[in-house]
């Protein structure tokens, strides 16, 4: 999610800006998958990454799988369990993917942010 803030007299004004792409019905990418990446990244593993962000491990599968049939090659890369057990990291692409997503959110907000801070001004106390 990005961000902006406004705060006079008491006021709390937030703008919630969620990106997303879209492949047919699906979405491709988001926001919460964006998140999910970067836990897979920090953790290693899809089921850590589901477990900090307080989703279900299904749900996670669900979101990777998702992503993987949604590029022309996949984000996450999975290594099946064994006596060290099994593990994930971002491909090349993931990375790229999620670097590009987060730039796409700081433009995004960057362009909008006089156009809210104006329409703020509007807003009740």
């Amino acid at each position: 999610m990005t961000g902006l803030y406004l705060s006079e007299c008491m006021q709390d004004v937030k703008l919630k800006l969620q990106l997303r792409i879209l492949l047919n019905q699906d979405i491709a990418f988001g926001p919460g998958k964006a998140e999910l990446l970067e836990e897979i990244r920090r953790t290693g593993s899809i089921s850590q990454a589901a477990k900090s962000m307080n989703m279900s491990y299904r749900r996670a599968w669900q979101l990777v799988e998702t992503m993987n049939h949604s590029f022309q090659s996949g984000l996450v890369e999975t290594q099946k369990g064994g006596t060290h057990g099994g593990g994930a990291k971002l491909t090349d692409l993931g990375e790229s993917i999620l670097s590009q997503f987060r730039q796409m959110e700081i433009k995004a907000r960057d362009a909008i942010e006089q156009d809210f801070e104006e329409i703020a001004q509007h807003l009740k106390p």
